[in-house]
C-alpha cells in the first residue's frame, strides 16, 4: 500500500498537524516524506512523549531538502494542493504511485516549486469569505481518500 500513495509535508511547523496525519498514513497505509526544515523533533523520546503509539507503523520518510526528496524518492505523479489553483482536486486523475504535496501551515508550497509544476496544482474548494484555508490534516484526509477512491480503496478493510 505505502508503495501506491504518499503524503508530502514541505516544511511542516505544527507537530499536532504531523501527528495527525501520520496517525492517517497509519490508516489508510499510506507513506508519509518530511521535507525539512521541520517545526519540531521527530526523535523517538518526542514522539514517544507526545503518545504518537502508531508511528512505528507509519512508513515515515525525511529528506533533507525537496532537491534531496525528489533525487530519492524519482517521482513521477505528482500532485499539488494550494490555495492559489483554480482546478478543484476533484479533477485530479490519481495515478500510482501518487505522491500528494502540501506546504506549510504558515506559508504553503515555495513560489519555485509553482512555477515548476503550475498544471499539477488542485485546490480543496471552501467558503474563503469565511475562513482561510482547512487544517492541513484535513486537507491530507481529503486527498488521500479520492486517490484511494479512485483505486476502489485497495488496501483497505471495508465494513461487512
Amino acid at each position: 500500500m505505502a508503495d501506491m500513495f504518499h503524503i508530502v509535508l514541505h516544511n511542516p511547523v505544527i507537530p499536532q498537524n504531523t501527528g495527525s496525519i501520520a496517525r492517517l498514513c497509519a490508516g489508510t497505509g499510506a507513506a508519509l516524506h518530511l521535507i525539512h526544515p521541520l517545526g519540531f523533533d521527530t526523535s523517538a523520546a518526542a514522539v514517544k512523549r507526545a503518545g504518537l503509539d502508531y508511528w512505528p507503523h507509519v512508513d515515515i520518510r525525511e529528506h533533507a531538502s525537496w532537491g534531496t526528496f525528489l533525487e530519492t524518492e524519482q517521482p513521477q505523479h505528482l500532485y499539488f494542493f494550494s490555495k492559489f489553483s483554480t482546478r478543484p482536486y476533484s479533477q485530479a486523475t490519481f495515478q500510482t504511485p501518487a505522491y500528494l504535496v502540501f506546504g506549510n501551515e504558515t506559508k504553503g508550497l515555495p513560489a519555485e516549486i509553482r512555477t515548476t509544476y503550475p498544471k499539477d496544482f488542485f485546490l480543496i474548494p471552501i467558503r474563503t469569505d469565511l475562513v482561510r484555508s482547512l487544517n492541513l490534516a484535513q486537507c491530507a484526509a481529503i486527498t488521500v481518500f479520492e486517490a484511494m477512491r479512485q483505486h476502489q480503496f485497495a488496501g483497505l478493510s471495508t465494513p461487512r
